[in-house]
């Protein structure tokens, strides 16, 4: 049993580093106006910048690719996880277009949706009946 977690968390890193990669995205973007005051002060003014936000997102879905594709061709082959990242990535981008009072509820949904990504990838490649008698065959074999 414990070899089976072991083989999980090798497996689903991807997707923890896009959730938390993710998360951390979403709280620059929503304490960022609180704390550009302060960021020169400390030699971080890059943060606010927009090439930084795009680098930003640029990261997040690479990330999410990777992770959600090795999952796809891996374990589970359903395009659900896609869609849902597709979506996030969308609504994260747009995120100005309705003006900067809804900016942090866009973005919530925007990051809610790519974790959503991440977690249904993680729960999809646990769930896999191949995979599991793969791993059996593995440890009957050593």
């Amino acid at each position: 049993m414990q070899s089976t977690d072991i083989t999980d968390n090798k497996r689903n890193w991807l997707d923890k580093l896009g959730i938390v990669f993710t998360s951390l995205c979403a709280m620059h973007c929503i304490f960022l106006p609180v704390l550009i005051p302060v960021l020169p002060l400390l030699g971080l003014s890059f943060f606010s910048s927009h090439a930084y936000e795009l680098v930003s997102l640029l990261v997040a879905f690479a990330i999410g690719f990777v992770a959600l594709f090795s999952g796809f061709h891996k374990h589970h082959r359903s395009l659900y996880p896609f869609y849902s990242l597709t979506l996030g990535i969308f609504v994260y981008a747009n995120r100005e277009t309705f003006g900067s009072a809804y900016e942090p509820l866009i973005v919530g949904v925007g990051s809610a949706l790519i974790i959503f990504a991440h977690v249904l990838n993680i729960k999809l490649c646990n769930s896999c009946k191949g995979c599991a008698e793969h791993h059996d065959n593995q440890q009957a074999e050593a």
